[in-house]
């Protein structure tokens, strides 16, 4: 089974929809955190759309050059940044 074919999980939705929501409040764009994060665009747009499986390593790095705790990107998302209650 592909990875596009797998169902997302709710972990990685809830971490996608924090992340994408904390990195518009920062006013970044996809390219702009992973640069000051050491990720690859790519990367940072695979996790943002529950594509891949972030490590907790990767999280701390991506919540740090957010400037957020790392728990924000696990906590339940408000409707706002939750995409399933679009």
């Amino acid at each position: 089974m592909s990875k596009s074919a797998e169902k997302k999980s709710y972990g990685r939705v809830r971490f996608a929809a924090n992340l994408r929501a904390a990195r518009l409040a920062a006013g970044l764009s996809q390219e702009d955190l992973a640069v000051r994060a050491g990720f690859h665009r790519t990367y940072v747009s695979q996790v943002e759309r529950g594509l891949t499986n972030v490590t907790i390593d990767n999280a701390c790095r991506l919540a740090e050059f957010l400037g957020i705790d790392v728990a924000m990107l696990f906590s339940e998302p408000s409707a706002t940044t939750d995409p399933s209650s679009r």
